[in-house]
């Protein structure tokens, strides 16, 4: 039996951060909970938390969530006072505390920093924060050991276990699949009328909304794909997605000699998120499984990339690489708080992503961040650069669409 594991929870507040932590609850012989951190804008609950796991360190964002949260602990009794880091660099701090892995739940661009500090601290990275590798995809590799990252999404986390069947040279394509989100099967003049209250409601997934917006409008699968690209070194022409609307099947490995191999499980994150923090053990009981004694159909469909030409787009960016999908990256955030905040429509936001990229890859204006820098000798300031100027820019695309009545043409 596998020894008690020392476990940070990065994003411990967020969906992947909250069930990381019912994993731990459910096995604390094997899992000890030694550091948490969050946003500002659950410090309650981020103090039950560091109180109930008796967490020896907790970060947040700016020295008043500090004060408020160690006055809120306080008030929770506790026998052991955690240490309450602050400031920019808080994730980062809490990623090299000692411990043996990182479940990395922070919600995009922010979490490579600390993916990047885990990483050189030699800790084992359970990551969920698929955009940290995403936009650092050079730096990332580059001081990643073979076996030291753990994918938590559950497509990336299926694909791992599926090539266990066969040898990197056996392998003909990766099939990732996707729900087809709330809006499957609609057509692009439907779209334009769609709700932030309808993108927020996905038909299988309960995540954060910038996940969620993500998955409706199908740019979290353009960014999968990237991700498979780098987390197993398959070319993305060997990379697919396909439309499976009961999320049972979670994705899938071809072989050359015809067979295919898939990982199939109810749509619960816990079983994922359960075989990052375990590897590379299994955890007993993470979820309940399928039940094979009820009838069931699984459909598969082609995706509709006229309707949906995100993963299209993702794909160049991923094929261009170096800032190119950071660019891609930054650019969704921006138009994902645009159109949650009413500022935008719901197919402006793959617009302006395509634009904003365009631009980039097109010499963009020659100010900071703009101009695409290729390859692997990608610096982290380009990324960093490259992320500030393509949220200023995909703002400045909203406004001036919005200004021109254009929004979403």
């Amino acid at each position: 039996m596998p020894g008690e594991r020392r476990v940070v929870v990065l994003g411990s507040t967020g969906s992947i951060g909250t069930q990381g932590l019912e994993v731990a609850s459910r096995n604390p012989d094997r899992f000890r909970i030694v550091g948490i951190s969050a946003g500002s804008a659950r410090l309650e609950q981020l103090a039950r938390q560091a109180v109930d796991f008796e967490v020896e360190v907790v970060g947040v964002p700016d020295e008043r969530s500090a004060d408020l949260l160690a006055q809120m602990i306080g008030a929770l009794g506790v026998r052991a006072t955690p240490r309450i880091l602050w400031g920019p660099d808080a994730n980062a701090a809490v990623a090299v505390w000692e411990c043996e892995t990182v479940l990395n739940g922070l919600a995009g661009a922010s979490g490579l920093v600390p993916t990047l500090a885990a990483l050189e601290a030699g800790r084992t990275l359970a990551l969920a924060n698929k955009e940290s590798l995403i936009i650092g995809g050079p730096l990332v590799k580059a001081i990643a050991r073979a076996g030291q990252i753990i994918p938590v999404d559950s497509e990336h986390s299926a694909l791992a276990q599926c090539l266990m069947a066969g040898d990197h040279a056996e392998v003909r394509r990766l099939v990732l699949t996707a729900s087809g989100g709330p809006f499957r099967g609609w057509d692009a003049s439907s779209l334009a009328q769609v709700t932030a209250e309808q993108a927020l409601a996905h038909p299988t997934w309960a995540m954060g909304p910038l996940v969620t917006v993500n998955s409706a409008t199908l740019v979290n699968k353009g960014l999968e794909v990237i991700e498979a690209h780098l987390l197993f070194d398959i070319p993305f022409s060997a990379i697919d997605v396909v439309v499976h609307p009961q999320s049972v099947v979670h994705s899938m490995v071809e072989f050359i000699d015809g067979s295919t191999v898939l990982q199939a499980s109810p749509p619960d994150m816990r079983i994922p998120i359960a075989w990052g923090m375990g590897w590379p053990g299994r955890v007993p009981d993470a979820a309940p499984a399928c039940d094979w004694s009820r009838a069931a159909a699984w459909e598969f469909q082609p995706l509709d990339e006229e309707v949906f030409p995100a993963v299209r787009i993702a794909r160049r960016a991923g094929e261009a690489g170096g800032t190119a999908p950071a660019v891609f990256n930054a650019a969704d955030e921006a138009c994902v708080a645009a159109f949650l905040a009413g500022e935008a429509s719901f197919p402006a936001i793959v617009t302006t992503i395509e634009a904003v990229l365009d631009e980039h890859l097109h010499g963009g204006t020659g100010e900071a961040g703009s101009v695409w820098v290729e390859g692997n000798a990608t610096t982290l300031q380009d990324v960093l650069s490259a992320d500030a100027w393509a949220r200023d820019r995909a703002r400045e695309m909203v406004r001036s669409r919005n200004t021109h009545g254009k929004e979403g043409r």
